[in-house]
């Protein structure tokens, strides 16, 4: 007889992707050719100098031992200058940035090191599944709160307040929104810190979409006042495509910094210094990589642009982000319908909406993270589809 596992884990289920990717993967097992627009993974390369810095620096002697809980000092600097550069934000290198391995660590960290068990954690619906896994698993008690396209797919924060928050302890935002690519404004974020600072709430912005087709690049701790409520999780992963080497960095007051660096030296051990010093170099990219990049993923969204089309979906202008978020047709009974036809006929999968909320379920997500000649094919094979 097998020993249990313990009862936190009925509290969450497998997620989604690691689900779908393991069908996908034995459809083609199976010989069956599935084009995957599902995954927010970026195909490009990091810049050329970051490969380089890794490589050489591989090759220093005293490299590969272990390092600092918080971070080699280069790359706290590399973050610091990053957003001082790019967000208009001053962070003391020394005691506002904690280096992560990639921002989903960090989720879990600050959950673990602010939340107790029965406090409410207001989750964005649609949003992140990880927020509201973090929280069910360290039994926070998870409050949604719902966006909607008639509100920008912002909260509204007078409706929160005359529900009541007196127990919600840590709120979870996203802006630029995944999956709706919404993104926020000066004056949302502003009144959004007048909430959390009028009922005593940490808020917590999730900020890793910023550089991608979005002009106006925010941050929350640019905000008079923002630090005493609220943290920032910034990532590598999507700004400078470097997902798989998992660096993300938390910033906010060294009071709460102190906090998670608390849960987190009991949790890992200190990234690989090359890692570190690549990564550093990458935050030092000009202005002209992140346009180049941004030019690919223009080119990808005209044609994502188009399968929505194809298939009857509605999609608002001007979002933000690697992906693009459609309303389906109402000949569809919900986005599952939808993705499953297209994954079963047409051999294209798509992200059904409501895995990210109830408010999603109306709603697919495709990804800009293929190339293009992948993305007419795709749009290749729905066309065909519908025509049968």
């Amino acid at each position: 007889m097998f020993i249990p596992a313990a009862n936190r884990t009925d509290s969450v289920t497998e997620y989604y992707f690691s689900q779908k990717l393991r069908e996908i993967e034995q459809m083609r097992q199976e010989g069956i050719d599935v084009i995957n627009l599902g995954i927010g993974s970026p195909d490009l390369p990091p810049s050329g100098k970051t490969i380089e810095t890794l490589v050489r620096s591989s090759y220093e002697q005293g490299s590969h031992g272990y390092q600092s809980y918080k971070g080699i000092p280069e790359l706290r600097a590399g973050f610091s200058n990053w957003y001082a550069r790019h967000f208009g934000v001053t962070l003391d290198p020394e005691c506002e940035i904690l280096p992560l391995m990639g921002s989903k660590e960090g989720i879990m960290h600050i959950t673990m090191a602010f939340v107790n068990p029965g406090d409410e954690v207001l989750i964005p619906d649609p949003g992140y599944p990880t927020y509201g896994s973090a929280a069910a698993l360290l039994s926070g008690k998870i409050r949604t709160y719902p966006l909607i396209e008639e509100n920008d797919w912002l909260p509204n924060l007078d409706r929160l307040e005359k529900e009541g928050v007196e127990r919600v302890k840590l709120m979870w935002i996203n802006y630029p929104h995944m999956p709706t690519g919404a993104k926020a404004t000066p004056e949302f974020f502003r009144k959004l810190v007048e909430f959390g600072v009028r009922n005593h709430i940490l808020i917590c912005n999730d900020n890793p979409y910023s550089f991608i087709l979005n002009h106006q690049k925010l941050s929350l701790l640019a905000v008079p006042d923002a630090k005493t409520v609220c943290l920032e999780l910034n990532s590598l992963s999507k700004s400078q495509n470097m997902a798989g080497w998992r660096v993300g960095m938390l910033a906010g007051h060294e009071e709460y910094i102190q906090a998670v660096l608390k849960v987190k030296s009991n949790m890992d051990s200190g990234m690989f210094r090359p890692l570190q010093l690549a990564a550093a170099e990458a935050l030092s990219a000009p202005a002209e990589w992140y346009e180049e990049m941004n030019r690919i993923y223009r080119e990808r969204q005209v044609v994502a642009a188009d399968i929505m089309d194809l298939l009857g979906c509605k999609v608002r202008p001007n979002q933000a982000g690697m992906f693009l978020w459609g309303r389906i047709s109402k000949k569809f009974a919900n986005a599952v319908e939808l993705s499953d036809q297209l994954l079963y006929q047409a051999n294209v999968f798509v992200t059904p909406g409501i895995i990210f909320g109830s408010n999603g379920q109306n709603h697919i997500r495709i990804s800009l993270c293929s190339s293009l000649e992948l993305l007419l094919n795709a749009k290749k094979r729905i066309i065909k589809h519908l025509n049968n």
